[in-house]
């Protein structure tokens, strides 16, 4: 029992004044994108001031956001960004915060029930159908070549060395080899 209790408790991250990441957990140093990976997976942690054992949790998720914004397609308009800022020092400031949270949780619930709605009505993962049309697409891409290559209305040449007789389905046994011997 006391070893399940331990495996539920939070998990520690300690940040120290040199901006390094230290996992209590697994006894090793992390990168951000390390913590960025436990949000993914969905693990419970606290980053904690090494030194003082202030939660600075919101600061690291702020600092991930940012670099995800920087990097490729980003999620924040400037325009949300802008709303969300005036909100600040507003009377509805502390309702922002929580309607954001529930749109938020709205949304992955929608998310996921329309990936299970999704799943099942296939009967597959999404990946599992595109995996199944690559194949099906290659598989046809190779007859649509074996029938441009038959249908080029000429018998392929022998091979050196083959007999034109051993061919089967061909109609090289019975073409000119065959009529050369019965001419005079």
């Amino acid at each position: 029992m006391h070893g399940g209790l331990a495996m539920a408790q939070t998990r520690i991250i300690k940040k120290y004044p040199n901006r390094r990441l230290y996992d209590t957990r697994i006894s090793s140093y992390i990168t951000i994108e390390d913590v960025r990976q436990l949000i993914v997976d969905g693990e419970e942690f606290e980053v904690r001031d090494a030194k003082t054992g202030d939660d600075l949790t919101r600061q690291v998720l702020l600092q991930i956001i940012t670099e995800h914004e920087q990097a490729g397609q980003p999620v924040l308009s400037t325009q949300m960004l802008s709303q969300i800022i005036r909100f600040y020092g507003d009377s509805m400031q502390g309702f922002m915060g929580n309607y954001l949270e529930r749109s938020m949780d709205m949304f992955m619930d929608q998310q996921a029930n329309f990936r299970k709605q999704f799943g099942s009505a296939l009967g597959q993962s999404p990946w599992d159908m595109m995996n199944q049309l690559t194949e099906r697409n290659l598989e046809l891409w190779k007859d649509l070549q074996n029938n441009l290559i038959a249908g080029m209305g000429r018998p392929m040449a022998p091979a050196a060395g083959e007999d034109v007789t051993e061919r089967k389905g061909t109609s090289a046994s019975k073409g000119p080899a065959t009529r050369k011997t019965t001419r005079r």
